[in-house]
């Protein structure tokens, strides 16, 4: 019901704002831009389905030979004393705590391509679980808002932008969106913790927390001191590396198993298009409505109006020139990227609001494309609180990235 509100929400405050700009500011343009919005933003949106295609039909073939090869299966039994804590209503072992950490690993690597199918596929093994087909799980909540918080290792896009855009450090911003998106992760997975009545003080996740803190530091450390083209060049490889060791990896299981590895891929591969049409209707709907919201002008109205706030009250409002990058990058992330490049090119890379809006960048997720694209692929219509407790994650994260920056850039 969440995302039904919204959605509808998003079109009434765009009307409303094209009526305002043709009313009190006499431009006519205000419609037909709104109107150029919905027919560019439908086609981005089945330009994304079809181009996830291919991708889709790779990994999720990949994925069959592990599961027909026991690799994933054998994933999920090493998993399940930490994963297990998260997602109590999870069977101990079932092979969907392996989905789950394949995804959790690609997106904390950055490996957008490969987590998307990882992903799709861990909700359709929730679905499998799901009592009630049409009502978001427990399990899926947890799942979805732990996507929406953005976790990664290595913001590699970010620091090749950086780098594009002549800083003279990009990866100066590394520590500050690593503790920013770990800010956001925390405060999502603590909202659905409460909500579903699940204890995060245990050995288990303790000393999880702690391992991933001290290898944080490390990854920090070595990136802060690499040049622009050791960035560039290591996080390739590293990307590249961890790709084609996956694929092997599972191949190689496949044929220790014995099994018909070509056959078991294409089977795989079948459910690719299946996917990918299916999701199509949810990413039109979400991607319009956010084309709309844009395109009205609601976004420049609402950080004007929260600059002019903070100024009256005396509240250093510096960072309000690199909050469009934070408060878009929910919505699209094709977007916020876009403001985040704008950002930098109008006042410099190494600008106060240039680095800020790099961090506010990575501070989060694409938390609606995921919630549309990862229920919509399972036929999930009543959300339950998996966008309010996205947002919390998102909104954490945002305050978080401008609080550090601060305290970095400031």
């Amino acid at each position: 019901m969440v995302l039904n509100y919204i959605w509808i929400a998003l079109f009434l405050i765009a009307f409303a704002v094209a009526c305002i700009r043709v009313i009190f500011w006499g431009d006519t343009n205000a419609f037909q831009d709104i109107i150029d919005a919905t027919f560019s933003s439908s086609a981005t949106a089945f330009n994304i389905s079809i181009g996830l295609t291919g991708v889709l039909a790779l990994w999720l073939g990949i994925l069959r030979i592990g599961e027909e090869s026991g690799l994933i299966q054998r994933m999920a039994k090493v998993l399940s004393p930490l994963l297990s804590k998260l997602f109590p209503d999870i069977p101990k072992g079932h092979p969907v705590m392996g989905s789950i950490f394949m995804n959790i690993a690609a997106n904390m690597l950055g490996l957008d391509n490969a987590a998307t199918p990882m992903g799709l596929k861990a909700m359709e093994e929730l679905q499998e679980l799901n009592p009630h087909k049409e009502r978001a799980s427990n399990p899926m909540i947890m799942f979805l808002v732990m996507n929406t918080s953005g976790l990664v290792i290595i913001p590699v896009s970010i620091m090749v932008m950086r780098a594009q855009c002549a800083a003279q450090n990009p990866s100066d911003i590394f520590i500050p969106i690593l503790l920013s998106t770990l800010v956001a992760t925390i405060a999502g997975v603590a909202a659905v913790s409460i909500r579903q009545r699940i204890s995060m003080w245990n050995r288990t996740m303790l000393l999880f927390i702690l391992g991933m803190s001290v290898f944080f530091s490390a990854i920090g450390y070595a990136f802060v001191h690499f040049t622009k083209e050791q960035i560039n060049t290591s996080s390739q490889l590293i990307a590249n590396i961890i790709l084609l060791s996956a694929i092997i990896i599972f191949i190689l299981s496949g044929v220790r198993r014995k099994i018909n590895v070509f056959e078991a891929f294409v089977e795989g591969a079948k459910n690719g298009f299946k996917t990918a049409v299916r999701i199509i209707p949810y990413l039109v709907g979400f991607l319009v409505a956010i084309g709309v919201f844009r395109a009205s002008g609601a976004m420049d109205m609402l950080v004007a109006s929260i600059g002019t706030c903070l100024d009256f009250i005396g509240i250093d409002n510096r960072f309000v020139a690199a909050l469009p990058t934070g408060l878009m990058r929910p919505l699209s992330g094709s977007g916020a990227s876009g403001l985040m490049v704008d950002a930098m090119k109008t006042y410099g890379a190494d600008s106060f609001v240039g680095r800020t809006s790099c961090v506010l960048r990575g501070a989060a997720d694409t938390t609606f494309y995921i919630l549309a694209v990862y229920f919509g692929s399972v036929n999930i219509k009543d959300t339950r609180y998996a966008v309010t407790c996205g947002l919390i994650a998102d909104g954490a994260g945002i305050i978080a990235a401008i609080i550090i920056s601060y305290l970095f850039f400031g």
